[in-house]
């Protein structure tokens, strides 16, 4: 809990520069139930994101039981270095060669979906463009000034602000759409890894409305039986 208490402390300040300035958000539209999207969400988060950026209050078992993936598959593709398949998903990255690299120790990104929103997750991913008045080339329109380079430039290619405030990308490996999905599935694992038991959460809450209206008839049945002497 300390730890927790900590990781959302040093992310408000964060947050609070990364608000976008008023900058427009595009509708992630994430869909939990979509278990496939987050395999593949936490695949690209993996292979992309995991080496600087932590999800270090998940554990790689409970992300391999909810999102169905056997615990071998798990621990063979996705668990890094000496960790165990128990552990929490840490990343490698010392933290002092981190902010001497980027200028700041890269945040852990486990809440980072329900503190900012999944519509700005989103958007901070497609929000990348060519500015190079910046350390490494790119600017976005989400977080301006912002301190990390682009790492999915090679799929996304390098996007030109129009006059318009529009972004056009050129020279990536996927299509528009294609690299739409592609964020949306990483948007997704990160709303999932914000708050995991959400969709159980959501199923208990019709069982106990359900309970509650049965509950309901009995005590007016009852309270009929009770008064009707009464009346």
């Amino acid at each position: 809990m300390k730890k927790l208490l900590i990781a959302l402390v040093a992310l408000v300040p964060t947050l609070a520069m990364a608000s976008g300035g008023g900058a427009h958000l595009e509708d992630a539209n994430i869909d939990l139930n979509d278990q496939a999207s987050l395999q593949r969400g936490l695949d690209h988060f993996q292979n992309n994101c995991a080496g600087c950026h932590s999800t270090q209050y998940q554990r790689y078992e409970r992300v391999a039981t909810d999102l169905a993936i056997p615990l071998d598959v798990m621990s063979a593709k996705y668990v890094h270095g000496e960790a165990k398949v128990g552990e929490l998903m840490e990343n490698a990255i010392p933290e002092v060669d981190a902010a001497k690299w980027f200028g700041a120790t890269p945040p852990d990104l486990t809440l980072v979906a329900r503190v900012r929103g999944e519509d700005w997750v989103y958007s901070y991913l497609k929000g990348f463009y060519k500015d190079e008045s910046r350390p490494f080339g790119v600017n976005n329109t989400v977080f301006p000034s912002v301190g990390m380079p682009h790492v999915l430039q090679e799929l996304q290619g390098l996007a030109v602000e129009q006059e318009d405030g529009t972004l056009v990308a050129t020279g990536g490996t996927l299509s528009a759409e294609e690299y739409d999905q592609y964020v949306r599935d990483i948007t997704g694992f990160l709303v999932y890894s914000g708050d995991p038991v959400k969709l159980e959460r959501e199923s208990l809450g019709w069982w106990v409305m359900g309970f509650l209206f049965i509950f309901f008839i009995v005590a007016y049945l009852l309270k009929k039986e009770y008064w009707k002497d009464v009346h």
